[in-house]
C-alpha cells in the first residue's frame, strides 16, 4: 500500500503534537520512526493507522482517501498487547472470521502462523495466562495472518526476551519481503532500526527532521539535530 500524507496536524486543544508537511511511503517499504519521547511518534502511527483522526490535513491510501474497505487492509499492534479473552487460538482467528475467510481457510492459515511464530504449543492456552513475550507474538500472528497491506507496529518488541525478539523481526522481515506488506514500526531502539528497517524517519517535536535510507540516517545524517540523536545526546532544546 502506497501512503501520501499532506499538510498533517495534530493538536490537544491549543497543543500542537504534530505538524507534518509531507511524507510518501512506497509499497513494499519497511520504516523505523525513531526520536525521543514526545516526538510524535506514536500520535503519527496512529493517525496513519486510523486510530485517530487528524486535526487537519490528508492522508491518501493507494492515491484514494480512506475507506471502510480499506481498513480490513491494514493492522495495528501495540507496545502492550490488546487480546481478546479467550485462547490464543481464537484470538489468531479472530481478524479471519470478520474477513469472511472460509473454515477451511482459517484452519490452515492459523495453523500455519502458529508454526512460523513457534506458538503452537500454547494455541489453547487462554490470553491472560500468557507470559509477556507470548502475548506479544500471538498479537504479531495476528496481524499477520491475513497478509495486510499496511502493517504498523508501535514499539512491539519492548521488554521481552531476546529470543522473542529474534523471531518476531524475522517474521516482519518476511511479510515484508514476501508479501510486499508495506511497514511503520516504531522503535526506540536503533540497533533494532538497523536491523531490520530499509529506511528511517527521523522526529523532534511533531515534526519530520529527517527521511532517507537507513544507512545513511544512521551514519551520515544530513541534519545537525539528527546526528545528535543518534550519538545518544539529549535533545532538550
Amino acid at each position: 500500500m502506497n501512503i501520501s500524507l499532506h499538510n498533517i496536524v495534530k493538536a490537544y486543544e491549543d497543543y500542537q503534537v504534530l505538524e507534518i508537511g509531507k511524507w510518501s511511503i512506497r509499497k513494499g517499504s519497511l520504516w523505523g520512526i525513531i526520536g525521543s519521547n514526545g516526538a510524535g511518534k506514536s500520535t503519527l502511527a496512529k493517525i496513519i493507522g486510523k486510530l485517530e483522526d487528524p486535526t487537519a490535513g490528508e492522508i491518501l491510501y493507494d492515491g484514494k482517501p480512506f475507506t471502510t474497505q480499506m481498513q480490513k487492509e491494514m493492522t495495528v499492534v501495540f507496545q502492550k498487547p490488546y487480546l481478546l479473552r479467550s485462547s490464543v487460538w481464537e484470538n489468531i482467528a479472530y481478524p479471519l472470521k470478520i474477513r469472511d475467510y472460509s473454515s477451511n481457510e482459517i484452519e490452515r492459515s492459523v495453523k500455519d502462523i502458529l508454526l512460523q511464530m513457534g506458538i503452537e504449543k500454547i494455541q489453547h492456552q487462554k490470553s491472560w495466562t500468557l507470559s509477556g513475550g507470548e502475548a506479544q507474538k500471538v498479537a504479531l500472528a495476528r496481524a499477520l495472518v491475513f497478509k495486510p497491506k499496511l502493517l504498523i507496529l508501535d514499539e512491539p518488541t519492548a521488554n521481552i526476551d531476546p529470543s522473542a525478539v529474534a523471531v518476531m523481526e524475522k517474521m516482519i522481515r518476511n511479510t515484508n519481503e514476501e508479501n510486499q506488506t508495506t511497514v511503520l514500526m516504531v522503535t526506540h531502539s536503533l540497533q533494532q532500526a538497523k536491523r531490520l528497517c530499509k529506511e528511517i524517519v527521523f522526529m523532534h517535536r511533531g515534526k519530520i527532521v529527517e527521511t532517507g535510507p537507513t544507512e545513511q540516517i544512521l551514519y551520515q545524517p544530513g541534519s545537525m539535530l539528527t546526528r545528535r540523536f543518534i550519538q545518544g545526546e539529549l535533545l532538550i532544546d
